[in-house]
C-alpha cells in the first residue's frame, strides 16, 4: 500500500466533495489532524424541553469528546494521514493502515456522525420546503409519510446506531440505518438528516421509550439546514 500517493484528493465521490459535511461551521484546518471538539451551534438548554441540558452536557462534551481525542491519537504516530479530511479518513478507510483502520472508522465515525447531529439540530427548525420538500414528496409521497417511515426505521435500529435521510448517488432520497459509529459514506450517500438512536442521546430524559424521544428530535431537527445539505449535495445531480 502506498499511503503518500493515493486518489483521495480527486474528489470523484460526490459524498466527500465537501470538508462541511460534518456539521462544522468553519471547515478547513478544523477538518483535519487534530480535530477538534467543534462546539454546539447553540446553547445547552436551547433545545429544552425536547432534549435536556444535562443530555447535552454529557453527550456533548463527554461522549464526543471522547470519539475526538482516540480518533487524534489513532492518527498521531501517521503524519502521512494527517492533511486528510473527516470524510476522506472515513470513505477511503481500506487505504489506511491496519493497525488503526478500525480505530478510525469507530471513532472518525463517532466525531463524523456527532457533529452533523449536532449542527443539524436547532431551536428555530422551521419547516420542510423548497426542492428538498418536491424531493421527499417524490420520494415518499407525502412529508408524513416520510416521518412515519423514518420513525419506524429508527425504532427498527437494534441496539445503537442511527438513522439517516441521505442522497444517494441516483439522486434519490432514501431512509439509511448505519450501525454503532458507521457513516453513510461509504455507502456512497450523502446525509442530509440524521438521528442518534445511541441510549446516550436521550436515556436521562426519555429513559428506554426511544418512540418518545424520537418524536422529540423532530420537534428540533433543523429544516432550514437540511435544505443546505440537499441543496448542496443536489447540485452535483444537475451536473
Amino acid at each position: 500500500m502506498n499511503n503518500t500517493n493515493t486518489n483521495t484528493n480527486t474528489n470523484t465521490n460526490f459524498a466527500t466533495n465537501t470538508t462541511n459535511d460534518s456539521g462544522e461551521n468553519n471547515p478547513g484546518a478544523a477538518n483535519r489532524y487534530p480535530f477538534p471538539l467543534v462546539p454546539l451551534p447553540y446553547a445547552y438548554n436551547a433545545l429544552e424541553p425536547y432534549i435536556d441540558e444535562k443530555t447535552m452536557h454529557l453527550h456533548h462534551d463527554r461522549h464526543l469528546q471522547t470519539y475526538v481525542n482516540n480518533l487524534n491519537a489513532a492518527l498521531a504516530k501517521y503524519p502521512q494521514f494527517q492533511n486528510w479530511t473527516l470524510e476522506q479518513l472515513l470513505y477511503y478507510s481500506e487505504e489506511l493502515p491496519g493497525d488503526i483502520r478500525t480505530a478510525v472508522i469507530n471513532n472518525g465515525g463517532g466525531v463524523y456522525n456527532h457533529n452533523f447531529y449536532f449542527a443539524n439540530m436547532s431551536p428555530a427548525p422551521g419547516a420542510p420546503g423548497g426542492d428538498l420538500l418536491d424531493a421527499i414528496v417524490k420520494s415518499f409521497g407525502s412529508v408524513e409519510n416520510f416521518e412515519n417511515q423514518f420513525k419506524a426505521q429508527a425504532l427498527a435500529v437494534f441496539g445503537s446506531g442511527y438513522t439517516w435521510l441521505a442522497l444517494g448517488k441516483d439522486c434519490n432520497l432514501k431512509i439509511i440505518n448505519t450501525k454503532n459509529q458507521d457513516t453513510v459514506l461509504p455507502l456512497d450517500a450523502a446525509p442530509i438528516m440524521g438521528i442518534d438512536v445511541w441510549e446516550h442521546a436521550y436515556y436521562l430524559k426519555h429513559y428506554n421509550v426511544r418512540a418518545d424521544y424520537i418524536a422529540d428530535w423532530f420537534r428540533v431537527a433543523d429544516w432550514r439546514r437540511a435544505q443546505e445539505n440537499y441543496e448542496k449535495h443536489a447540485a452535483g445531480c444537475r451536473r
